[in-house]
């Protein structure tokens, strides 16, 4: 007779079970660890990963660059003419800027998905005069949204 250890059926499958099982722990214990990380972790949202940093807060290029750039985050007063569009808003919306100079002219849009950070109540404002609203955006946007707000009316939509 040979010499050769004796076949025992089915171990194998216990062999993998215990190793899935083990790879299953392993992977709850890698993603409770990232929620613990993430939890702890200062807040970045995507705008302010691809933009350059907001006045105040440090980052990753130098505020010269950001300038140069036309990143840079500023905040930019505008009168909308609707009073109770600007009602609707809240801190932190998007929205779309629309400038028209008059009824036979086209519409264009000058800001796409600016960010509210203060809404004057109508109290604050002439309601005749329409609203303010002020914006976090860009400051090549700032410029091109005080240049439209000189000669056109502004409305806004939410994104």
């Amino acid at each position: 007779m040979p010499d050769f250890a004796p076949v025992r059926a089915g171990r194998d499958r216990h062999r993998l079970r215990r190793l899935v099982r083990r790879g299953r722990r392993q992977i709850a214990a890698a993603l409770a660890v990232g929620a613990a990380v993430a939890a702890f972790a200062p807040a970045r949202s995507a705008e302010t990963s691809d933009s350059a940093p907001t006045p105040g807060s440090s980052g990753s290029r130098p505020d010269s660059a950001a300038k140069d750039s036309g990143r840079e985050v500023v905040s930019a007063p505008v009168r909308i003419s609707d009073a109770a569009t600007v009602r609707l808003l809240q801190p932190n919306d998007r929205v779309d800027v629309i400038a028209s100079r008059s009824e036979n002219e086209s519409a264009r849009v000058v800001a796409h998905h600016a960010r509210v950070a203060k809404v004057l109540l109508a109290d604050d404002t002439v309601p005749s005069d329409g609203a303010l609203v002020v914006l976090a955006v860009p400051r090549r946007i700032a410029t091109d949204l005080v240049g439209a707000a000189a000669d056109s009316r502004l409305a806004v939509t939410l994104c």
